[in-house]
């Protein structure tokens, strides 16, 4: 009889039942980023407070004084500040509490149930709407953490790159399947007999059901584990969460190889998180793409990603995880070199947009299974806590060296050409990270840790 680890490392190859669930999760989820943070909210609620706003384009939340063109980026910016602070604790609590997926259940549902209730955010509303934006991105951030420490406990380390970057392209897919019958909906909204803004709140509601749907599917194939380690603390729960972050903190310092993969993985992804965010903006100004065709970069970007993650699990899987990653950042780097100079058309744009989406999810991908077998038994979730803020952490920094470029510059080609300098920083200190000796260092019997005796459903997790 085939025994339950066995079937777990099956990979994607067989679909077990619990890999085949958590790869489902990011199908409904990943729509959150592309349909409500990229496409439909910023739109959304810049109108609603528009109609809030008084004679000189201000709104007054909580007495403040705000354009109401400049709410939304705000709204992006106490979310993060949200994340940074709380998504470490969370992951604490989950390893503390033995409760990783019942708090994974109350994010999806808080989540999903937030972008849900925008249908109730009516004109001039916007403090429902940006109160419902914050709740719903914490919990998505939540879910994030909560979702990716799943992956150490599915499947062994060696079918993590291709669990990983299944998943990561299953995603892609899901997004861009939602967008399509998004975009298809509000072109026939005068069938229906509805104005632009109540199109636009329905798309966002859809996008909640969307995440509910297949996010409660793929939790009824995840399992609940007993912890592989003893707890360090006690007392109050809040206050031995606190504890257990404190102590998570400073046993990081015992694994100098993730830590510094963790310095690299920081620079990179807020370079590519940045290239990725001002793309349609520099389009617009420096190629004079419309909206249209913006709206069709951001579906090449959802199926070519697709791809990008079938070819860079397939590259991994022959040169090695870290050659892979390396190489992606190359390719981000002569993106940028492409961008200042021979980029010129429409036609250029789109290859430009193409070629990113390939290297988009597999540079994500294969950074997150990487880091899996960086981190020791038992501490999952709130190593991968960790592993979201140095994703968050400073993407105010990026955004904030092109702006600035900008600037001084006013030229938007050599603001995208500074943005290589965390590409190549970033491939530099990956460079020096030492992969095999990480995974050693976090498996080996001098972890910080207490372990518990083996549990037979999780031998060869480690």
């Amino acid at each position: 009889m085939e025994t339950q680890m066995e079937t777990r490392t099956k990979g994607i190859r067989g679909l077990g039942r619990e890999v085949f669930g958590w790869c489902v999760y990011d199908f409904g989820a990943a729509a959150f980023t592309t349909s409500v943070t990229t496409v439909f909210f910023g739109p959304f609620i810049t109108s609603v407070a528009s109609a809030a706003a008084d004679a000189s384009g201000l709104v007054h939340p909580f007495g403040i004084e705000v354009h109401y063109g400049a709410l939304y980026p705000y709204l992006i910016s106490i979310s993060v500040f949200l994340q940074i602070c709380l998504l470490p604790l969370i992951g604490a609590l989950a390893d503390y509490t033995r409760m990783k997926k019942p708090l994974l259940v109350l994010s999806l549902f808080g989540g999903s149930g937030s972008v849900m209730a925008m249908l109730a955010v009516g004109p001039e509303n916007y403090l429902l709407g940006g109160g419902l934006f914050l709740l719903a991105n914490l919990c998505f951030g939540a879910s994030d953490v909560l979702y990716n420490a799943f992956l150490p406990e599915i499947c062994a380390p060696e079918d993590r790159n291709r669990v990983s970057s299944f998943g990561w392209g299953l995603g892609y897919l899901g997004g861009g399947v939602l967008l399509v019958l998004q975009y298809l909906f509000i072109a026939q909204a005068d069938v229906f007999g509805l104005a632009e803004m109540d199109a636009a709140r329905i798309a966002l509601a859809s996008c909640g059901f969307w995440w509910l749907l297949f996010g409660g599917f793929a939790l009824t194939r995840l399992e609940s584990r007993q912890a592989q380690r003893a707890r360090t603390t006690g007392g109050p729960l809040i206050i031995a969460g606190f504890r257990e972050l404190r102590s998570t903190l400073r046993a990081l310092r015992r694994y100098p190889q993730t830590l510094l993969f963790l310095a690299a993985f920081l620079l990179y992804s807020d370079g590519i998180q940045t290239v990725t965010s001002i793309s349609t903006q520099f389009g617009q100004e420096e190629v004079g793409l419309s909206m249209e065709d913006l709206a069709q970069v951001i579906l090449i970007v959802q199926f070519v990603g697709v791809l990008g993650a079938w070819l860079f699990e397939r590259l991994a899987r022959r040169f090695g995880t870290k050659r892979s990653i390396l190489f992606s950042l190359v390719v981000y780097i002569m993106i940028t070199l492409y961008a200042y100079g021979p980029l010129q058309t429409k036609f250029d744009f789109y290859v430009m947009a193409a070629v990113t989406a390939l290297v988009l999810v597999g540079s994500q991908a294969l950074s997150r299974a990487a880091f899996s077998r960086m981190i020791p038994a038992g501490c999952e979730a709130e190593y991968f806590g960790i592993y979201e803020i140095s994703e968050r952490g400073t993407s105010w920094l990026s955004p904030l060296f092109f702006g600035l470029a900008l600037q001084y510059t006013g030229s938007y080609r050599i603001a995208v050409l500074s943005l290589s300098a965390y590409f190549i920083v970033g491939f530099v200190l990956l460079l020096l990270v030492k992969f095999k000796r990480a995974e050693e260092e976090a498996q080996g019997e001098e972890g910080a840790f207490p372990v518990l005796p083996s549990q037979p459903h999780l031998q060869g997790n480690s």
